[in-house]
């Protein structure tokens, strides 16, 4: 029989209606009962896409004999933490203050009033891994609250004590351009230049990071960081974590190659990546970077897209119980499906029947094109078509197995990262006409490719996707965090809002419809309204919303960006659009409360530090007016476009200016009937101009 989770729409939580434990979703109804019935909380958050919360479900959930322990001495209460990172980000604090590490699944026990007397993540039915049995724990604490209830209620008051302590924020000086350079050299100096990454396995793919030192790299003229990027975007993209089949990356690599991934796909870490990928592509030229964001969002159309225009939250680990299944080989399984290519593709990954995990094969290069070609005799430019035409023939062949499972919600937060993507790649392949190549502020000539340009596709992409956002997460005006089937949940969180508007500023700068600007501008002001903290910064809760046991402000970049610096991003950005000043003061404000954080570990607040340095007056504000499809109006934005400027923004717009339209555009008039380029940095503005030529020489 069905528990209390069966009119839920988290596909985690629905995984666990069957379970013979009476799980609750948290809300009234199960923490009434537990004051009621006087009995301690049993609080289990996870994930769909969970590799251990599935384990445990099948140890624990489904055993009849501890479920009905579960049942007698608790409240049993499932969370989707995707649903409610709220609830996931307190918890997860309370559980590492107790046990020194956190993760999922996680497990906490409350009091009915909810302060957690013991936490932990995994535990196994019987004692192993040094672990005790979760038989055992229960037991343990169901004793505790009948016997030593006054010493469980004293460990919950040590804990909330502090919760407090931690959540208060100290205020410091803004960071100064030498504060950048000593954290891009101290990222430098803990780079793993054997592997790639940062730190020993787990090794986690830190897109924020590379994003950060590859703009500090731009903006200061220090071309050495990029090698530190491309080595490390290069060591990811290898295979292992990134499917070199189907495209897309795996949420971590288990070893410190990159090799074996933990399996489940990501919304974020995708979205996340390719803008990583693209710029560097667009700082380097480097063709497979670019191949990389073309595949991975190819992926994301084909995979993770909701046919009305949402993303999709993630792709499971497992298929038929089995973590990888869906995506590892065996050498004969190769041979059958490339058949005469086989030989060339099983150098090129280094495939032996042994193979290199648990006996079957995860697709990672082992040897470079030019190696490859000289081996085969072939033309290096040749290679890359022949290796793409085998992952289409395993990618078909992959096709008919049994998938993992799709995590179908569509959260707003990672929804507005992934616009985001697909709103910059398609303004980002700029491509001239086949008589005229444009010349670029690096030099560089731009032609037209023999291929159709991808840029309609992704902004169709991105266009239906912010369609989707502002209506079917925007119920009667009011932003939801999270949806599925045609039903969106009643919470909101301040990431939401922040990654929201960074979206629709992006599908601005790319179609420059007034209307995306206008509902980011818009969504700016509910979300000061909402989440401000008088003592600066945004809590991650609206003043509206519900009362838990403290009103968190999370300030740290985690897997995802803290909606804090996504905060501080969208206000900066809008600073500069309109020059209201209150946009740029509260991101301002907001920067102090991490300045000391982001100096002693920087990879923790790498989207801070990018906004940050952009806050120092290095922001590029572009204008162009003219008609949209006139030649010389498209050839000066053509030419804005061409190259990664990091933190510039760009408004363009026939003359006069549309209503609702950036305050950027004001008083900015065509010359001589012409189209118009406007530059301005740091405060400053250069003369207004006509010419391409003097165009590029301005943004140099």
């Amino acid at each position: 029989m069905p528990n209390h989770l069966v009119n839920q729409s988290s596909p985690y939580l629905l995984q666990h209606i069957n379970n013979p434990v009476d799980w609750f979703p948290w809300g009234e109804e199960a923490l009434t009962k537990a004051k009621a019935e006087d009995k301690p909380i049993f609080l289990s958050i996870g994930y769909s896409a969970c590799h251990w919360c599935h384990v445990m479900a099948h140890e624990s959930f489904e055993d009849a004999e501890t479920a009905a322990f579960m049942n007698e001495h608790f409240v049993n209460i499932k969370v989707d933490r995707e649903e409610r990172p709220d609830l996931d980000a307190i918890y997860m604090q309370v559980t590492v203050a107790m046990t020194g590490s956190g993760g999922w699944p996680m497990s906490v026990f409350l009091a009915p009033d909810l302060k957690p007397f013991y936490a932990g993540t995994y535990f196994p039915p019987t004692r192993k891994y040094n672990m005790p049995a979760f038989k055992e724990i229960l037991s343990g604490l169901a004793n505790a609250w009948q016997s030593d209830r006054n010493e469980v209620l004293k460990v919950g008051q040590q804990v909330i004590t502090h919760l407090l302590s931690q959540n208060s924020t100290q205020k410091s000086d803004l960071l100064v351009r030498e504060h950048y350079d000593a954290i891009a050299k101290s990222i430098t100096n803990s780079y793993d230049w054997g592997y790639g990454g940062w730190g020993a396995a787990p090794k986690f793919p830190q897109a924020m990071t590379i994003e950060f030192m590859l703009a500090h790299a731009v903006t200061n003229n220090q071309p050495e960081h990029l090698k530190l990027i491309k080595h490390c975007l290069d060591a990811m993209s290898r295979g292992g974590m990134y499917d070199v089949v189907g495209g897309g990356f795996s949420r971590y690599s288990t070893d410190n190659f990159w090799r074996v991934p933990h399996f489940e796909k990501m919304l974020y870490d995708n979205a996340l990546l390719i803008r990583a990928y693209l710029h560097a592509w667009q700082v380097t030229k480097e063709p497979a970077f670019k191949r990389i964001v073309e595949e991975t969002l190819e992926f994301v159309m084909r995979e993770m897209s909701h046919p009305q225009g949402g993303f999709y939250s993630s792709l499971d680990a497992d298929s038929e119980h089995v973590e990888g299944k869906f995506y590892v080989w065996t050498l004969e399984e190769i041979r059958e499906h490339l058949k005469e290519n086989s030989e060339l593709f099983e150098t090129a990954y280094g495939i032996t029947a042994a193979g290199n995990w648990e006996g079957r094969v995860v697709l990672q290069r082992s040897i470079d094109d030019s190696s490859l070609a000289a081996r085969f005799k072939l033309d290096a430019e040749s290679v890359p078509a022949k290796l793409k035409e085998s992952h289409l023939k395993l990618l078909s062949a992959r096709g008919s197995r049994i998938r993992p499972g799709t995590d179908d919600k569509i959260l707003t937060a990672w929804n507005g990262l992934m616009l985001a993507a697909f709103a910059e790649a398609a303004r980002a392949n700029v491509i001239a006409s086949d008589s005229e190549a444009i010349s670029t502020p690096s030099g560089r000539l731009l032609r037209r490719e023999d291929h159709p340009p991808r840029n309609d596709i992704y902004l169709q992409v991105a266009t239906r996707s912010a369609e989707f956002l502002l209506s079917e997460m925007r119920p009667n005006g009011q932003l939801r965090r999270s949806w599925r089937e045609g039903k969106a949940t009643s919470e909101v969180f301040l990431e939401d809002y922040a990654a929201l508007i960074l979206g629709l500023l992006e599908l601005y700068q790319t179609d420059f419809n007034v209307k995306w600007f206008k509902s980011a501008r818009e969504l700016a002001d509910e979300m000061i309204q909402k989440f401000s903290d008088p003592q600066g910064g945004f809590f991650d809760t609206p003043n509206d919303g519900e009362t838990l046991l403290i009103r968190p402000k999370d300030v740290s970049d985690n897997a995802t960006p803290s909606g804090n610096a996504l905060a501080c991003e969208a206000l900066l950005k809008l600073a500069a659009f309109t020059g209201d000043e209150k946009y740029r003061s509260l991101a301002e404000e907001s920067l102090t409360l991490v300045s000391e954080y982001a100096l002693r570990a920087p990879t923790g607040f790498a989207r801070w530090l990018s906004a940050g340095e952009n806050a120092l007056g290095h922001m590029k504000q572009i204008v162009v007016m003219g008609e949209a499809g006139e030649e010389n109006f498209e050839r000066l934005i053509q030419i804005v476009r061409a190259e990664y400027k990091p933190g510039m923004i760009i408004s363009a717009s026939p003359y006069p200016a549309q209503k609702d339209a950036p305050e950027l555009l004001n008083e900015r008039v065509l010359l001589n009937g012409k189209a118009t380029a406007y530059v301005c940095e740091g405060f400053v503005c250069k003369q207004p101009t006509t010419d391409p030529n003097v165009l590029i020489e301005q943004l140099q």
